[in-house]
């Protein structure tokens, strides 16, 4: 990392050992994560992920863990109408992020529930935020107006994301999950995409 020549390549001159700095360069290239939509080859990825919300805490109130084959179905049928993206970090997904149609009902057509989940140890380093981010951005391309987001509670890492980006709390309701031998709360907090 400390040969000189790589600070020469950056500054455009040649370097004088090009396999070196061409080599640091494709490592840097390589190592840049990005935010893509979800492919059903992520699917089992994407279980993994999500699995210990459900089996170690209280933030899914789904029993049993997801097979890959089911989360893929889940993918497809969700990205038929609405955005499902992943963190990719040079081929391994640190966490992803959709929206889903939050009522079966017509007048509901415009609302979306949002949903995020990291995987477990990658909180803290902004990797929720830029899905957010990015999610966001992407929902009004689909029709969507409002965004919903359901929190079981208490969650402040969750909160605190979806204040960050303007969610306002909108009703809590006491006592309507049981999981793990204890009852759980859930808040709905929603922002507005548009004016109209």
């Amino acid at each position: 990392m400390g040969y000189s020549d790589t600070n020469s390549v950056e500054r455009g001159n040649p370097p004088a050992r090009p396999g070196v700095a061409l080599t640091f360069i494709a490592a840097r290239i390589m190592l840049s994560p990005m935010i893509r939509d979800a492919t059903e080859h992520d699917a089992p990825a994407i279980a993994a992920v999500y699995n210990p919300y459900i089996t170690e805490l209280l933030t899914s109130f789904e029993k049993d863990p997801l097979s890959d084959s089911a989360m893929a179905d889940r993918v497809r049928g969700i990205q038929a109408g609405y955005p499902w993206l992943v963190y990719d970090a040079d081929g391994e997904i640190l966490g992803y992020a959709y929206a889903a149609r939050w009522k079966e009902r017509h007048a509901y057509r415009y609302c979306a529930e949002t949903c995020i989940y990291l995987r477990r140890g990658c909180e803290g380093r902004g990797i929720g935020t830029a899905l957010y981010a990015e999610l966001l951005r992407r929902m009004p391309d689909h029709g969507l107006q409002v965004a919903i987001a359901c929190i079981a509670l208490p969650n402040a890492a969750s909160v605190a994301l979806h204040e960050k980006f303007g969610y306002v709390k909108a009703g809590h309701f006491p006592r309507v999950g049981f999981k793990f031998g204890q009852w759980i709360d859930i808040g709905y907090w929603q922002k507005r995409l548009s004016e109209d």
